[in-house]
């Protein structure tokens, strides 16, 4: 791709070549597609292994990060959002070229739950103002609706994108949800059913508890399921045998969670990711012997793994100091970057400390250097909140690390990946815990001889700019300045233009209410309620297409500094809740580099984009 000029390595990293993991059908596994940057905007791409040739699919302004092959691997779809708030439709192109054209007659324009396949039958979950609901086509017929919630609904396993295996069965006779009929998104349950008919065949909840369909065996009419359950706290893998009713939950020795991802081909094995403290390996689980077996890789996080008809093992690796790349389990680069790799950054160092409640604390720190400090200090402040940093590529980490800062990560309670307690901290609790835990990480660097407290700034993206916001309200004291990314600023005033997966997820997480519904729990917690209380410069950069963190919410916040003449700067990019063209996320982080020179003592200014 082109570096535009790019001169120094921050600019460098970002710039890149990445890709997402090839995915491919069952029926037609030399038929790959795979998403990459390497056009600077996010786009789909074709590869067919037979011939080698690889061409790019789409050139859509706003990109594309998810790409998947018909089941025939005759066509290539993709779910297309025209301004970047999440919503759009199904679209379909030739493999090798051709027309592009809608895809599934009969569902409507709206959020995308999930798209699965199996011989003679496709099925879509599409997510709009008037509920969740479940299509069905068969034989290539208009599809029609089979399912409706109020609650959220999605076809199993279309979380983790491409090609979903945890949908429907190899046989297309059986269809598995993830849904929150109960009123609970952050503990869906799981129903299969008859896709025709639209008849109940099974039924799993923990109540409490998760419950994710993964993949469903490829053997042609085995009935069993892996999916992932907590009951021991942290994630494990578990069969459902559909044919029997028969749940069998694996005893694994291993610290962490762990999570099947696929199954070899002849329904043997299955494919596990095991990740404990923000880094991952995989292994081979034995069905019958109960031996699990590693897959060599490097230390570092796997985004994503599955399991060629052949047997060998394609994943996606990443390190906080090296760039995202596609392996297989022999250790060879699937996709090399035809123009070199970018810059090597800094390794980050796994770090643990005590919260207030002397609570132990997992993150990750990286330093300029190895002087040992004390740095200015940049805690990164991770969105979700159920997501958790990782030991992981983030060209914009290291960018404030050029500029001679020490970054610090912290997995707060309500992070996943130390167990379902840790998780639900924050259930009826939001806004208390994640400050009490970054504070405390900022102490202990401090502590360390790390950090210099006279420079310290607090940033972060989505539930990131939200905790930085309440944090320059709540305790200014600590701060030389913030930036907040695409945040909740008003957080009750947000809800309503929330996609309706989004509005879901806070009902869940404000423990089955709206923010209406907690007033008390709105004025402590609320970022807007603390603006008259922020002291220093803060840095606003904000999608106006944005569905998860709205425009509006955010610019309410900023005309309250704004008000009161506080000094403030805004950053709007025109699509959503984050920007898949490489150009404007330079443009965003030169930006935030620029406003931090002249707001933090000692650090290196970068060159403005």
């Amino acid at each position: 791709m082109s570096d535009a000029g790019a001169t120094e390595p921050w600019e460098q990293r970002f710039r890149a070549r990445l890709t997402y993991l090839p995915e491919w059908s069952p029926h037609a596994p030399d038929r790959v597609v795979y998403t990459s940057n390497e056009a600077v905007v996010w786009q789909v791409h074709a590869w067919d292994l037979a011939t080698g040739l690889r061409r790019q699919v789409t050139d859509h302004p706003v990109g594309l990060l998810d790409g998947v092959p018909t089941l025939d691997g005759e066509g290539v779809l993709w779910f297309q959002d025209e301004t970047g708030d999440e919503s759009g439709r199904w679209l379909v192109q030739p493999f090798h070229g051709g027309e592009t054209r809608p895809f599934l007659d009969g569902v409507p324009h709206g959020w995308n739950e999930g798209l699965a396949q199996a011989p003679g039958i496709v099925v879509a979950g599409i997510s709009g103002r008037d509920g969740f609901a479940i299509y069905v086509s068969l034989d290539g017929a208009a599809a029609r609706e089979i399912q409706r919630s109020s609650e959220s609904v999605q076809i199993g396993g279309a979380e983790g994108e491409g090609f979903v295996r945890g949908g429907l069965s190899s046989d297309g006779l059986l269809l598995c949800l993830e849904h929150a009929e109960h009123g609970d998104l952050i503990h869906p349950a799981l129903r299969v059913i008859d896709p025709r008919l639209g008849e109940t065949a099974g039924e799993l909840i923990d109540e409490g508890m998760s419950l994710h369909a993964r993949c469903w065996s490829p053997v042609a009419g085995d009935q069993r399921l892996a999916f992932e359950h907590e009951l021991a706290g942290d994630e494990r893998p578990g069969i459902w045998d559909l044919a029997t009713g028969e749940r069998t939950n694996l005893a694994l020795e291993l610290e962490g969670g762990a999570s099947p991802q696929d199954w070899w081909p002849d329904g043997s094995a299955l494919l596990l990711q095991n990740t404990f403290e923000g880094r991952s390996r995989l292994y081979r689980y034995e069905l019958a012997s109960g031996s699990l077996d590693p897959i060599p890789s490097e230390p570092g996080y796997v985004w994503k793994a599955r399991v060629r008809p052949d047997g060998r093992v394609w994943f996606l690796h990443e390190q906080g100091h090296r760039q995202r790349l596609v392996f297989d389990d022999k250790g060879s680069e699937l996709l090399p970057p035809e123009d070199g790799f970018g810059p090597a950054g800094r390794p980050y160092q796994s770090w643990h400390f005590e919260n207030l409640d002397g609570q132990r604390v997992h993150g990750f720190f990286v330093t300029p250097d190895d002087s040992g400090g004390p740095f200015p200090v940049l805690m990164f402040v991770h969105g979700g909140p159920t997501w958790l940093d990782l030991d992981r590529w983030q060209p914009e980490v290291q960018a404030y690390v050029d500029a001679g800062f020490a970054v610090g990560m912290v997995n707060y309670r309500g992070s996943i990946g130390y167990g379902r307690e840790w998780r639900d901290t924050l259930i009826g609790n939001i806004g208390g815990p994640e400050l009490e835990d970054v504070n405390a990480g900022l102490r202990d660097l401090v502590e360390r001889g790390i950090a210099d407290p006279g420079r310290a700034v607090v940033a972060g993206h989505s539930w990131g700019g939200y905790v930085t916001l309440l944090e320059l309200g709540k305790h200014p004291e600590l701060w030389a300045c913030g930036v907040a990314g695409v945040p909740v600023g008003d957080y009750a005033d947000g809800y309503e233009e929330l996609s309706p997966l989004l509005q879901a997820y806070d009902r869940a997480l404000l423990g089955g209410c709206e923010p209406k519904d907690v007033p008390e729990l709105m004025r402590d917690r609320n970022a807007i309620n603390f603006a008259d209380d922020v002291r220093v410069p803060v840095l606003f950069i904000i999608g106006r297409n944005d569905s998860r963190c709205p425009y509006r919410q955010a610019m309410r916040y900023v005309e309250k500094l704004a008000a009161r003449d506080h000094p403030h700067e805004v950053y709007v990019f025109e699509t959503g809740h984050g920007s898949f063209d490489v150009d404007e996320r330079v443009r965003q982080v030169s930006k935030v580099l620029d406003f931090l020179a002249r707001h933090v003592p000692g650090v290196r200014a970068a060159a403005v984009v």
